[in-house]
């Protein structure tokens, strides 16, 4: 199953992340991957979900968001039409011996070392899925002792902003078409 970015900015309010979570387990639909944050509008947060499934299911979870009241906007982004990028932190394995290998592999990937203990180290990765899977399958071999991703964080190429010119959302929603409290700077 292909996996797809879906893209809602919704109202910056105690609970929005529960009740957005809890409609995902209801249906039944898998979040492969799930960033929340801080949207450049006051007020606003932009929720960003990779999801697997066909484009039936796709447009399901979207109808679905946007039955929620806490919903502004939702976008179901191409992956050819996205910049998208993950971060992760990865704890490995360093000897004095180890030590020099684990850096040049960093330097590579252009990946940083950022804290030095004496027997590991933490490196830094941002970039693809596939970058971040390739760099820590070499540092298995180092034995890893930690490994934390942020998950995939999306913008749509070009000058317009989310939701406006590049990203498809559900035309068969009512509330698609329903003006809302920041629909103009969107």
């Amino acid at each position: 199953m292909p996996n797809h970015t879906i893209v809602a900015l919704v109202q910056d309010k105690p609970g929005v992340l529960n009740r957005v979570a809890s409609m995902f387990r209801r249906r039944g639909y898998n979040i492969s991957s799930l960033t929340v944050g801080h949207s450049e509008m006051a007020d606003l947060s932009r929720m960003t979900f990779v999801v697997e499934g066909d484009d039936a299911t796709v447009e399901q979870v979207t109808k679905q968001l946007y039955k929620l009241i806490d919903v502004v906007r939702v976008l179901e982004m191409s992956e050819d039409e996205i910049v998208a990028r993950e971060m992760a932190l990865i704890k490995v394995r360093a000897t004095a011996q180890t030590r020099s290998e684990i850096i040049q592999i960093v330097d590579i990937f252009r990946a940083n070392i950022i804290d030095v203990s004496p027997d590991s180290l933490i490196i830094e990765v941002t970039g693809d899925e596939d970058k971040i899977d390739s760099l820590y399958e070499l540092l298995k071999t180092f034995s890893v002792r930690e490994l934390m991703r942020t998950g995939r964080v999306a913008m749509t190429r070009g000058a317009g902003a989310t939701g406006q010119d590049n990203g498809r959302t559900s035309s068969n929603d009512a509330r698609a078409q329903r003006p809302r409290n920041h629909e103009s700077i969107l």
